[in-house]
């Protein structure tokens, strides 16, 4: 259990003692993506101590949040089931988070494990057409596929921005779209802008695949302002 204590009996002072010391979460976020070596959570929280990863790992697993699994080299930290229930709570704050974002700070970084759950966070179940996308934001690359109502995000190693085929064919096992974006690609979530006008404004490029998929993209993945979503 982590050291602070509220002094109260309730459960959400239950929940914010077990998870609510700083970084907690964000270890939450990465485990909820699945199982990560020290090291792996290391590289995704770059600016995380050590002590304080080390520390927060073990309050996690004192509070049967997260344990350790054995590898055939070394260990690895996953979700307990009782952390696992953690993920509509994670994908709710990420949606709640979303409103104010903003655009990123200098520094802000993109990790494959933010951008995965960033997905599953705007995923809309019931708008998804069956499709394959295969995203690239910096040096960050996920292949989103998506078959009836489900969504499977899976990471790809960084390669170079993708360029269309030579003979302008799509070929046979590839994507529905290759996308290249950057931040701004919040605003197409966002609604804030059209597919058409993500393209117009550079916010974005299919560069493999037809272009018409990067309207059932927005269709998929979006979150929707909060007072409208109130209002629905």
């Amino acid at each position: 259990m982590a050291a602070r204590s509220y002094g109260q009996y309730c459960g959400v002072t239950t929940a914010v003692e077990l998870i609510g010391e700083r970084w907690a979460l964000l270890i939450v976020r990465d485990l909820l993506v699945g199982p990560r070596r020290y090291t792996d959570l290391k590289q995704g929280l770059p600016r995380i101590p050590t002590n304080i990863l080390s520390s927060r790992l073990t309050e996690l697993q004192d509070g049967g949040v997260v344990r350790r699994i054995p590898l055939r080299r070394g260990l690895a930290y996953e979700l307990t089931p009782y952390g696992q229930a953690l993920e509509s709570v994670i994908l709710e704050l990420g949606r709640w988070g979303f409103q104010t974002m903003g655009d990123p700070q200098e520094g802000d970084v993109v990790t494959p494990d933010s951008l995965t759950m960033a997905l599953r966070t705007a995923f809309q179940a019931d708008a998804a057409d069956d499709a394959e996308y295969e995203l690239h934001v910096g040096e960050v690359a996920l292949r989103a596929s998506v078959r009836g109502g489900d969504l499977v995000v899976a990471q790809l190693a960084p390669p170079a921005p993708p360029g269309p085929p030579l003979d302008g064919r799509q070929p046979e096992g590839e994507p529905d779209a290759v996308i290249v974006a950057g931040p701004g690609i919040r605003r197409l979530i966002a609604g804030e802008i059209t597919p058409d006008e993500a393209i117009a404004q550079d916010v974005l490029a299919v560069v493999r695949g037809d272009v018409s998929h990067l309207e059932s993209f927005a269709r998929t993945f979006h979150i929707a302002p909060l007072g409208a979503a109130l209002t629905v």
